[in-house]
């Protein structure tokens, strides 16, 4: 394996971190209400150092409203894309994602069952803080049991990757007509919301779940990342890799967990957006290369600025209507996921 410093590490890390700072900044300022940047900087100086601006209509909009949904949008991408990557070496295949292997729809399928049982209770399910994050890892997990059980499992070969990524597909597709049918147990009032988490949506306000799931995310990749040497060895090979002592059976369940947690932690609060574990894990294979050791810890932070800047974007294009996240995030992926695609049979 090709030697990597730690310094190298450290500078990409260190660049895509003050570039998403940039990005973020400009999510702040700019919306239906624009903050010029010298009430931006008045604002943010008064909030650390001063008392609170009691009352500033533009205080309110940025620290209520902005500053959490850029947290939201952060999170959100920075998970979905780290599990994109994961999957795509551990399946050694560039079209795997959790949109495509169907772990989002699970994801999203337990979060709707969760929601339709606490409402027929008559609980507020809000109430329950791990409640809603739990039920979407339940749903991604009985996915990914379902997807390896429908492929015959194991990966040890490109026919059952394809296996793998065919019946991610035609589940995720048959999960989508589930949900869609559960949908119609919710009252008229409720469905224009829910349609749009089911698209992907991070207009939704901040409550206590959220730094939950950041919490959820932060651990997961602290997790993941020690694996990301075995994954590089698996890339080469199962058996070689079990001959240079890595544990494979281990390693893939491991890692098929952990990506499976941290995406349904952020379907839970964001939806099912798609193509984030495609588009980011490829644009960062093209700067920084395939070595899953600069590899995740990049994605990690470009999967958050992508997805802060197309939520940027959707709630902005059309001012002061917003859309759904997930719109931008599949016009950019859709065409992607067709041009890998092709690439790929035409090898």
């Amino acid at each position: 394996m090709k030697r990597l410093s730690r310094r190298r590490i450290v500078a990409v890390s260190f660049a895509l971190l003050i570039a998403w700072a940039c990005a973020a900044t400009f999510a702040l300022a700019v919306g239906s209400v624009a903050i010029p940047p010298g009430n931006l900087v008045r604002l943010l100086v008064r909030r650390v150092f001063g008392p609170p601006a009691e009352g500033d209509p533009l205080a309110t909009i940025l620290f209520s409203v902005r500053l959490p949904r850029i947290f939201l949008s952060s999170v959100v991408g920075a998970a979905l894309a780290v599990a994109g990557a994961a999957f795509q070496s551990l399946l050694r295949n560039p079209l795997a994602d959790p949109f495509v292997l169907g772990v989002s729809s699970g994801a999203s399928l337990g979060t709707i069952v969760y929601s339709i049982l606490t409402a027929s209770w008559g609980v507020a399910a809000a109430g329950f803080v791990f409640g809603r994050p739990f039920a979407a890892f339940v749903g991604a997990a009985l996915v990914v049991a379902a997807v390896y059980f429908v492929a015959g499992g194991g990966t040890k070969s490109s026919e059952g990757s394809q296996r793998l990524l065919l019946a991610g597909v035609v589940l995720a597709s048959f999960i989508s007509s589930i949900n869609v049918v559960l949908l119609t147990s919710t009252s008229q009032a409720d469905l224009r919301g829910i349609f749009y988490w089911l698209i992907g949506d991070l207009s939704r306000p901040a409550d206590v779940s959220l730094y939950l799931v950041a919490g959820v995310v932060c651990v997961g990749f602290v997790l993941l990342y020690p694996f990301s040497r075995g994954l590089n060895l698996i890339a080469m090979g199962e058996e070689d890799a079990m001959i240079l002592g890595v544990e494979v059976p281990g390693v893939k369940v491991a890692v098929y967990l952990i990506a499976s947690l941290i995406t349904g932690a952020v379907v839970s609060v964001g939806g099912p957006i798609a193509y984030i574990g495609l588009i980011c894990p490829h644009l960062v294979r093209m700067m920084f290369g395939n070595d899953n050791r600069i590899l995740f810890p990049a994605v990690f932070l470009f999967g958050a600025i992508f997805t802060l800047l197309a939520d940027t974007v959707a709630r902005t294009l059309l001012a002061p209507a917003e859309l759904p996240v997930g719109v931008i995030t599949a016009l950019i992926g859709a065409p992607l996921f067709i041009y890998l695609s092709r690439r790929r049979s035409s090898l």
